[in-house]
């Protein structure tokens, strides 16, 4: 690949604290919140109250999983998982068609399979149980308690949003009530660059509602996309990187936009280990949109149309189309069926 013009801007940064400050603070925060995410669609994220402990523990515990023996890792490979879970080698994984340069382990919500039955949403699928490596017990314990502060951190933002744009603080709650569908990737990208850039994951926009990423100290590579050029975005101490995905771009009708991301892989010699945490509702779940506030309403662009990918208000179709794409090997083993009627319905819209 080769490395487009870098922006010499840089993402914003928001203490969550803020919120906690009195009514006068609180509204300045929500307003800065708006801003970010309507001027670039990812800002860096502070004063979130996730202990520093917890953060080094996950990053420890997911370093150990990596340096497991391949068979380890390998016994919960996701090519056994119908519901797409569990460990993918190194360029297992595709974005726009091509090759991602890492390897990683996605964890969802546990639950049982749904059964299949006549009518049954085809996004169901995902549902099911996680894979977790037998020889690393305390992988799950950690995961849990880092979905539970998280989770926290996600739905604080998820309401402040809902008041800077003029709705009720509790929009969106029941989306995320009962079901949701959160997905965490731990991500470990292997030197690969020397000297032209490689494709750690490619340029792409997430589909769910936010995402908080959590990236080694020290370890650049993320690239963030505005007005054509790419802004390079450094993790900050103890900070999470936040993005919104195409569901607030679906609710807003485009006034936030779900922004276009990259990862540069590292040179050869060193690695880097992410945490992406996808805040996403129920499966079946289709996005309320708001009544945006008029001043606020004339700005909306309505929702981006990218040619063969298009953005659907239903969570659960959101997020199968993009395992579809990015686990080719995972969907011919599991969904066969599900992989002929999309290569049918690409051939008869080729025709139209």
């Amino acid at each position: 690949m080769t490395l487009e013009a870098l922006s010499t801007a840089t993402l914003p940064v928001l203490d969550l604290s803020r919120l906690n400050d009195g009514d006068a603070e609180a509204e300045s925060f929500r307003i800065d919140l708006r801003e970010a995410t309507h001027d670039y669609g990812f800002f860096y994220l502070t004063g979130h109250g996730v202990p520093h402990e917890l953060i080094e523990r996950v990053m420890e515990v997911s370093r150990r999983f990596f340096d497991l023996p391949e068979a380890d890792k390998l016994a919960i490979e996701n090519l056994k998982s119908p519901h797409f879970r569990g460990y993918t080698r190194v360029g297992g994984e595709l974005t726009q068609g091509k090759v991602d340069w890492r390897e990683q382990i996605d964890i969802g919500t546990e639950r049982e399979p749904v059964e299949r039955a006549e009518g049954t949403p085809d996004y169901l699928r995902l549902e099911g149980p996680n894979q977790w490596p037998a020889a690393l017990p305390e992988l799950q314990q950690t995961v849990a308690e880092w979905y539970e502060e998280l989770s926290r951190v996600s739905l604080t933002l998820l309401r402040a949003w809902a008041v800077s744009l003029g709705a009720p603080e509790d929009v969106f709650d029941a989306a995320f009530a009962e079901r949701p569908s959160t997905l965490i990737k731990i991500v470990r990208y292997p030197g690969k660059s020397d000297p032209e850039p490689k494709q750690g994951v490619g340029a792409h926009k997430d589909s769910g509602v936010l995402t908080l990423l959590l990236v080694e100290p020290g370890k650049g590579g993320l690239q963030v996309e505005k007005d054509g050029e790419w802004i390079d975005a450094p993790p900050i101490e103890d900070a999470f990187v936040v993005n919104i995905g195409e569901l607030l771009e679906v609710a807003t009708d485009g006034y936030l936009k779900a922004t276009v991301h990259r990862v540069i892989s590292p040179r050869i010699g060193d690695d880097r280990v992410s945490i992406p945490f996808f805040y996403s509702p129920a499966l079946d779940t289709t996005i309320p949109v708001l009544t945006l506030p008029e001043e606020l309403a004339s700005e909306a662009e309505g929702i981006t149309v990218d040619p063969g990918n298009p953005i659907f208000r239903t969570y659960g179709e959101n997020a199968l189309k993009s395992r579809l794409r990015a686990h080719p090997d995972v969907a011919a083993i599991h969904h066969s069926d599900l992989v002929e009627k999309n290569a049918a319905a690409a051939a008869q819209n080729s025709r139209a």
